[in-house]
């Protein structure tokens, strides 16, 4: 298989139960500043909070060029409650896999928004999406190995442990030990 050259959400809206994700937009930019500007938020994520409503901006232009990173809206408030990026893997890739064949997903959600079932439904419908209608052979996955809800959400989505890294997280003055994933196309259809 060829693989995947670009993954572009464009006008692509996926549902859950309780969420909207589809592409962001120049009007999300108070719903991103909330959360991304709550201590705690970033840090799961190895980036500091936003410090500054231009901050957010920045962000958020970059969500809406590279257009890879969903928004996450809440159906009965309307509101931006996270994200969702489908993006090129950072990691080694998995032993005969060209990087046309795997992408990693990333995500946050906002902090009164935790624990309630949200981003693993978010998880699932992205990754069902993948599997479904692109030609993806694999997903992977990380969190750092303080961030034991993500392990949940990760675990949850079938995602089975690959390997450990370390991250360079400058923007919080850290080196972080994590934990990265692995979903294969024949594991999700078993």
């Amino acid at each position: 298989m060829t693989g995947m050259e670009k993954f572009e959400i464009n006008d692509l809206v996926l549902e859950t139960p309780r969420l909207h994700l589809r592409r962001f937009r120049q009007e999300d930019l108070a719903d991103l500043y909330v959360y991304a500007s709550t201590p705690g938020v970033g840090e799961m994520a190895g980036w500091k909070h936003h410090e500054s409503l231009e901050e957010t901006r920045r962000v958020l232009t970059d969500f809406i060029c590279k257009n890879e990173v969903f928004a996450l809206q809440e159906r009965e408030s309307g509101r931006v409650i996270g994200s969702l990026g489908v993006h090129v893997c950072q990691e080694p890739l998995p032993p005969g896999l060209s990087a046309g064949q795997v992408r990693e997903i990333g995500y946050v959600l906002a902090k009164p928004y935790w624990g309630q079932g949200l981003m693993p439904q978010a998880v699932g419908v992205v990754v069902d999406y993948l599997f479904t209608k692109t030609d993806l052979q694999a997903l992977l996955c990380g969190h750092f190995d303080f961030n034991r809800q993500s392990r949940r959400v990760i675990e949850k989505c079938g995602f089975v442990f690959w390997q450990t890294y370390r991250y360079d997280a400058r923007q919080i003055g850290k080196i972080l030990d994590g934990r990265v994933y692995l979903l294969t196309r024949q594991a999700y259809f078993g």
